[in-house]
């Protein structure tokens, strides 16, 4: 009889994060436990306390593996009729497009309560974002098509807006919430970055709505 492939810690690690995200996706979040992911995944309970503390931990590092997988500023980089400003929207516009990432995202909302969550959530942002925030940002004051003093404060700004607008971290109704987001549109367009057109305004409003509920 053929013994079972042992699979390494890397091996065991993905095939977690794959299950849990079939099962978010499937049944939701809040109604996965840590028994189906592994069962989906083919090991037991053991394992995954291995690498991951909690169902929560696994949303956070899924979310990592979702952006990494398919870095949508690698993309962007690379397109050489756009300026600036257009790579900026274009971006926006291509996260909207990413059905799986943004209902991954969605169910994220939940964990950010817990504020040892929050914290490293807004640690890692600011780390990995804030850089390529500010690239496209000096690109486009370098062709023209952003006028800002601000550039290194919009790109560390922009990685919280999300944050500023997820109710259950700062409380509010959808009024409040869709009042928010316009000053947000305001504000940027006064410094320099207007990136939010009528299709981005209209996505972010549904999203809006849909935290609310």
């Amino acid at each position: 009889m053929a013994r079972p492939v042992k699979k390494t810690p890397e091996e065991w690690k993905r095939e977690i994060l794959n299950a849990a995200q079939e099962l978010f996706i499937s049944q939701g979040y809040e109604e996965t436990s840590i028994l189906d992911i592994m069962h989906l995944a083919g090991g037991a309970k053991g394992m995954f306390y291995r690498f991951f503390q909690s169902k929560e931990e696994v949303m956070y590092a899924l979310g990592n593996q979702l952006f990494f997988e398919n870095n949508p500023f690698e993309t962007i980089r690379e397109r050489k009729d756009l300026n600036g400003l257009q790579k900026i929207k274009a971006l926006l516009q291509q996260n909207q497009s990413d059905a799986e990432r943004n209902q991954i995202n969605a169910q994220a909302v939940s964990i950010l309560r817990d504020p040892h969550i929050l914290a490293s959530a807004i640690r890692e942002n600011r780390r990995i974002l804030t850089p390529l925030w500010l690239e496209l940002i000096e690109e486009g004051k370098q062709d023209g098509s952003i006028q800002t003093e601000y550039a290194r404060e919009l790109a560390e700004l922009l990685p919280l807006i999300n944050f500023w607008l997820i109710p259950s971290v700062f409380p509010a109704t959808e009024e409040e919430l869709q009042h928010k987001y316009h000053f947000v549109v305001e504000v940027l367009t006064h410094m320099g970055l207007p990136i939010f057109d009528d299709e981005i305004t209209s996505f972010t409003e549904t999203v809006i709505s849909d935290l609310s509920k």
